[in-house]
């Protein structure tokens, strides 16, 4: 019995976890190592996976680095804490809808089926909690201050799961952590707006994934092990309080790089091929995209209530399938959060 290819979109769905050059080769799909019954199954994962990976990468890299605010901190002894939820309009390919009348398996022929995938509209989402810590209060101007220095750092946390047709696996542990710096160009005063530029590495954890269906009795499996989602940002940012309210705004460009191996089992009239620790292919996409964002803030004592609206556009990576709405098209995301300040 071949594959069944909802196994891919399932596995990408669960991930919750760019298609614009259509019609690439995957060499390493269609390699001498890769036995026929295997090479539809890495192409269709591969591209699902692709497409997906742009997408996860915006959910845990956000707009602004600390939400509400482009100026530093003021030094020694100050301080913030805040907790958001990154969500997107993410695009989840509905993989069933493309294939009916008895065509849901992959090809077991060593031929690799070219497909268009329709897009459904998915919202995607990651929390976050990040902080500030000040360094350096920066030289005194008289009306303002320049070149102050924060640190900042951020958590991510991704649960395990263990389904009978599903297992996400956190090898290294579910807590991920993220560093960073902000620059002041320009310290926020009674007067002046504050500005200031930030560069931040976010990730999430590394993990096993692991998708099972029974074919016809037959089982087969799609994995990816030792995913990793990789982000870095920069961002200048301007900000202004306005007694109660505060505005901030902000552009930049993010990086996101995705690594793992893809591996599957295809079983064919009894006899199973391949195996969830033997690699078909080495899964690796870099993307950058233009990132632009804007801040409201409610500012109470110690605390700001914070929400932002986002747009990334941009990037470039190719599939084999075409897709209805390309990955590079321009997506919208928001947050929300609360931050603490001293």
């Amino acid at each position: 019995m071949k594959a069944r290819l909802f196994v891919a979109g399932l596995l990408v769905a669960a991930a919750a976890v760019p298609a614009s050059a259509q019609g690439v080769t995957y060499e390493r799909c269609t390699t001498a190592e890769v036995t026929k019954y295997l090479v539809d199954a890495c192409y269709s994962a591969n591209d699902l996976f692709r497409y997906m990976a742009p997408q996860l990468g915006t959910s845990v890299a956000g707009g602004n680095a600390t939400l509400g605010t482009g100026s530093t901190l003021g030094g020694i002894g100050h301080f913030s804490l805040g907790v958001r939820g990154n969500v997107i309009q993410g695009r989840l390919p509905d993989v069933g809808a493309q294939f009916q009348n008895g065509a849901t398996d992959f090809d077991t022929t060593g031929t690799s089926v070219q497909r268009n995938y329709e897009v459904d509209d998915q919202i995607l989402g990651a929390p976050t909690v990040d902080a500030a810590i000040g360094l350096f209060g920066g030289l005194n101007l008289g009306l303002t201050k320049v070149g102050g220095v924060d640190a900042l750092v951020s958590a991510s946390y991704l649960p395990e799961y263990d389904g009978d047709e599903f297992q996400v696996q956190t090898p290294d542990g579910g807590l991920k952590l993220g560093f960073g710096a902000r620059v002041g160009l320009i310290q926020e005063s009674i007067i002046t707006p504050g500005v200031s530029f930030t560069y931040l590495r976010r990730d999430l954890p590394t993990v096993d994934l692991l998708a099972n269906v029974d074919a016809g009795g037959e089982a087969d499996t799609i994995a990816a092990r030792g995913l990793s989602v990789e982000t870095t940002a920069w961002r200048l940012v301007a900000s202004k309080r306005f007694l109660v309210f505060g505005i901030a705004a902000g552009v930049g460009q993010d990086s996101y790089k995705t690594a793992g191996d893809l591996a599957a089992t295809v079983t064919v009239d009894g006899t199973t091929y391949g195996g969830t620790d033997e690699t078909l292919m080495t899964l690796d996409t870099d993307v950058k995209r233009t990132n632009m964002f804007a801040d409201l803030s409610m500012n109470l004592p110690f605390l700001k209530v914070i929400g932002e609206v986002g747009r990334v556009s941009g990037g470039d990576i190719g599939t084999f399938s075409t897709f209805d709405k390309k990955a590079d098209d321009a997506m919208l995301y928001g947050s929300v959060g609360l931050r603490l300040q001293f």
